[in-house]
């Protein structure tokens, strides 16, 4: 059996799951691979060892790891709760939180509760903002590190201002194996 990536717009897809009562594991992936020669740079959750993410821990973006054929748990994110303007990571039973709304501020894992700090917008060019904060983008860092080989690639993860100028840091989509 063939294994196909779908690569859809994050708006897209929470127009297209608005309706639907079943969730679809998703990776969310940067636009631009940047200086990622792999397969991008993924939202995943930092110092995950083994299959063993910590949620105490913040977002980062990680060389996707789908390129293995299959989603990895710290990377994998409910399409079902894009239309709710969640990022609910389903594996791990927590939701994405934006602490503080300010630039610079990373974000983090906790468990969700509807709160302010969890409300996230998808625009229709493919940035993901705070709803408390519209003007700051979820964006990645510009300095790249690495770990274990210089194929598994990180930059650091937090809001910033929209900015034109970086877009290549800022846009986003999600993707999906054709079957997990």
């Amino acid at each position: 059996m063939v294994k196909t990536l779908t690569t859809i717009p994050v708006a897209l897809v929470a127009l297209i799951t608005a309706n639907l009562a079943s969730a679809e594991n998703v990776e969310i992936v940067l636009v631009d691979r940047l200086d990622n020669a792999q397969s991008g740079y993924c939202m995943d959750v930092a110092r995950d060892q083994d299959g063993q993410a910590n949620t105490d821990d913040v977002l980062q973006g990680h060389t996707c790891d789908s390129s293995a054929g299959k989603l990895d748990m710290d990377q994998i994110f409910d399409s079902s709760k894009f239309s709710e303007g969640i990022l609910y990571m389903p594996e791990l039973d927590v939701c994405v939180v934006v602490p503080s709304i300010k630039t610079g501020t990373v974000i983090g894992l906790a468990p969700c509760d509807g709160s302010k700090s969890q409300s996230i917008q998808f625009s229709g060019n493919g940035t993901i903002v705070p709803s408390a904060a519209p003007e700051l983008c979820f964006t990645l860092a510009k300095e790249t590190r690495t770990v274990s080989s210089d194929t598994q690639q990180i930059k650091d993860l937090s809001i910033e201002i929209c900015s034109r100028h970086h877009v290549e840091h800022q846009t986003w989509q999600s993707r999906t194996l054709g079957q997990l």
